[in-house]
């Protein structure tokens, strides 16, 4: 059986380690951004990752990896937003924004967890392709959302969406990563 939660863990820490490297040279220029952008912003990366996937060529060098990383991260920064709100500029410190990471990449991890024992690591025998639809499809109902104001009548929310997309980018980087 394999370590889902250890090789999350790692995967993790390697978004984290470059969301980290990107707040040392940007700081966190991204609280500017409305959720509604960050949605958008996950779309380009999951759009850029289906491309790939069709075309199977990259004419800019970067493959599918940095693209998930990508959607883990700005997940991440989509759930901190929805917590806080946007600012009209940089607002918090680089050592809040990491505990805000820290925090939210938890609670997706247990969200994970729980899932995937109810699912019995059902994801494993996916496709990588699969999990990008499955992103997109998480994207237009968030869009959804967003246009609704929120106001659903039986779906879950914008943040359970944004949980859901890390957790299917970091199940296609553990296919990456380890089952190469």
């Amino acid at each position: 059986m394999k370590d889902t939660k250890a090789q999350f863990e790692q995967v993790i820490a390697e978004c984290r380690d470059l969301y980290v490297k990107k707040l040392h040279d940007y700081g966190a220029a991204w609280r500017i951004m409305r959720p509604a952008s960050v949605t958008d912003q996950i779309f380009i990366k999951a759009n850029r990752i289906r491309t790939l996937e069709v075309k199977g060529v990259s004419m800019v060098g970067e493959g599918i990896k940095p693209e998930f990383m990508g959607i883990v991260n700005y997940g991440i920064i989509g759930l901190i937003q929805l917590e806080l709100g946007y600012a009209e500029h940089e607002d918090i410190s680089v050592e809040q924004a990491i505990e805000l990471y820290d925090k939210y990449a938890k609670s997706t991890l247990e969200l994970m967890l729980a899932k995937n024992h109810d699912y019995d690591e059902a994801w494993r025998n996916m496709r990588i392709t699969s999990y990008t639809d499955l992103i997109l499809m998480k994207i237009n109902r968030t869009k959804q959302i967003e246009d609704l104001s929120g106001n659903t009548l039986v779906s879950e929310g914008v943040d359970a969406n944004y949980m859901d997309m890390i957790n299917y980018s970091v199940f296609g980087l553990i296919k990456l990563s380890f089952e190469g």
